[in-house]
């Protein structure tokens, strides 16, 4: 660690400990500076000795530990935040307009808030810089809104790995980027399940007038609870020619490998659905979890084997 990061550090937990006079949980400090606690014990160790010059009982930073809280008694005059370089104001300010124009990551009031804040207090803009993401698609902007507008739509969509276009009825849940690519997240009234499009293989999308109905459970949560909480997640290894999966269902994490091979993660509709779905995709896909997903694998196409051999005896 160098000494200019620590410093940093030390200049910036005084102000931090300032706006929460009620105090921190030690836990909680060293985790947001991004320490291990024995660091951060240290680092307050050093700030007791640091002031006002004199630097006499009165004149120095004073703490008070009461338990795992620490709580600041005396700023010596550090109470406001650092001010921002100018190089580092505009590295930050280019960095929210990236997530301000990816779709799905973030709350874009929020990020617009944050930059207006960010050039009131540092006196940068970023509004000169050319900031091109890996989201290149037109319209995203159009599929963000039919979202937002609460209605069903009908789609023509191009599929690559059927390579087949198709009308289909659909309710939008979310837009999403991932792998450089923008998704409009939907439930599929065709398939009868949540699938998500590729936005710049949508040759044609009209707005229907219909309230949206996504898929709800009993209990009244949205899909997107229903993906991350109530169905089963499962890891598979996939073969080049099983790419179309990442651009046909919602994958929770991708990871690229040799040879064109990728572990991907996604929620099924439940475990007998995916030994099907497995099964369809032949070689070209491996079960890494969970176990039980991966043995009613291993016995279907056992079985399958089995009768195989028997019809051609």
């Amino acid at each position: 660690m160098s000494s200019n990061t620590r410093l940093a550090r030390l200049l910036n937990l005084v102000p931090y400990l300032v706006a929460r006079p009620e105090g921190v949980p030690i836990a909680e400090l060293a985790a947001d500076f991004d320490v291990s606690v024995a660091q951060l014990r240290t680092d307050l160790t050093a700030l007791w000795m640091c002031g006002l010059p004199g630097y006499g009982p009165g004149d120095l930073i004073d703490l008070s530990f009461d338990g795992d809280h620490v709580r600041i008694l005396f700023a010596a005059g550090m109470d406001r935040p650092v001010r921002l370089a100018g190089h580092e104001a505009l590295a930050l300010s280019v960095a929210l307009r990236v997530l301000g124009d990816t779709p799905g990551v973030g709350d874009r009031a929020a990020i617009a808030s944050a930059l207006d804040k960010l050039a009131a207090a540092a006196g940068v803009e970023a509004a000169g810089v050319d900031v091109r993401g890996t989201v290149v698609e037109d319209g995203v902007e159009r599929y963000a809104d039919l979202v937002e507008s609460g209605r069903a739509a009908r789609i023509t969509y191009y599929s690559a790995h059927r390579d087949t276009t198709s009308e289909r009825v659909i309710d939008p849940i979310e837009v999403v980027a991932a792998d450089g690519h923008a998704y409009l997240r939907a439930w599929c009234r065709t398939a009868g399940e949540v699938r998500q499009f590729r936005i710049d293989r949508i040759d044609a999308c009209s707005e229907l007038d219909e309230p949206s109905e996504p898929l709800r459970l009993s209990n009244g949560s949205a899909p997107t609870a229903f993906l991350e909480a109530e169905l089963p997640l499962i890891e598979l290894r996939v073969g080049p020619g099983g790419k179309w999966i990442t651009d046909s269902y919602p994958c929770e994490e991708v990871t690229g490998e040799a040879h064109g091979y990728r572990r991907v993660k996604l929620r099924a509709r439940d475990l007998d659905w995916a030994r099907r779905f497995v099964l369809s995709l032949g070689g070209e896909a491996e079960v890494i979890a969970p176990e039980q997903l991966r043995e009613s694998v291993r016995q279907s196409a056992r079985a399958a084997l089995a009768r195989y051999a028997t019809a051609s005896a």
